[in-house]
């Protein structure tokens, strides 16, 4: 439980010197890579160091990256609830499904994943999300800035959402919001070789127009 948490606590209060096994120093620009096999508890990866990177071939219980703090987590499998509730920098790669409250309160992290259940981006502040797959219900609940990316398969994303919080628009062609996404999509690949995202991307002309973005209503983005 809490993997990471301990490491990112002495690497804040001794910055950042840690010598590795191999007598490398870690510094604030160079990152300490981790690999994990197996199942992990809960708040895998809580509070993550900038300089800390940590990939999990496996699943991972609730609360992954709970107030990440810059840190890198790639997981190939599927997770729990809560994942990323308030985090404020880095970003966490799922090559897989999330359950409820997925990224809620993020103020500043990048989310990538394959699908989640209700509540995802509650109360979100800042940063971005990607869900290449289905969400639950009351999506966007309460968000007051960052954007996301959902892939609406089903045409039917309009009925999970809050729009009392947030505006729907599509993805345009050669728009700022299509090189980024682009990007984030192949980022998602080059962490955890997704045949899902390959697909898309093999497809992209057709994958593209169902792509939602969303963001803030602008009287909500305001206050």
């Amino acid at each position: 439980r809490s993997v990471g948490a301990a490491l990112s606590g002495w690497l804040a209060a001794n910055n950042s010197q840690l010598l590795t096994p191999n007598s490398q120093l870690i510094t604030p620009n160079s990152q300490l890579s981790i690999l994990f096999t197996g199942t992990a508890g809960q708040s895998f990866g809580a509070f993550l160091h900038r300089d800390i990177a940590f990939t999990l071939d496996g699943e991972a219980n609730d609360y992954v990256g709970k107030s990440l703090s810059g840190g890198a987590i790639t997981i190939k499998g599927n997770v729990g609830n809560v994942i990323g509730y308030g985090a404020t920098s880095g970003s966490i790669f799922i090559s897989g499904t999330a359950g409820e409250r997925f990224a809620i309160r993020n103020s500043g992290a990048t989310l990538f994943v394959e699908g989640v259940g209700d509540h995802g981006c509650e109360y979100m502040t800042g940063g971005k999300v990607v869900v290449l797959g289905p969400t639950g219900v009351n999506f966007g609940a309460g968000m007051t800035g960052g954007v996301a990316y959902i892939l609406d398969e089903t045409g039917d994303f309009d009925l999970k959402c809050n729009l009392d919080s947030i505006d729907l628009a599509s993805v345009a062609a050669n728009s700022d919001d299509e090189r980024e996404l682009l990007s984030l999509i192949h980022e998602h690949i080059a962490r955890t070789a997704s045949p899902l995202a390959a697909r898309l991307l093999a497809d992209w002309p057709n994958a593209r127009p169902r792509f939602v973005k969303v963001a803030p209503t602008a009287s909500v983005a305001l206050r």
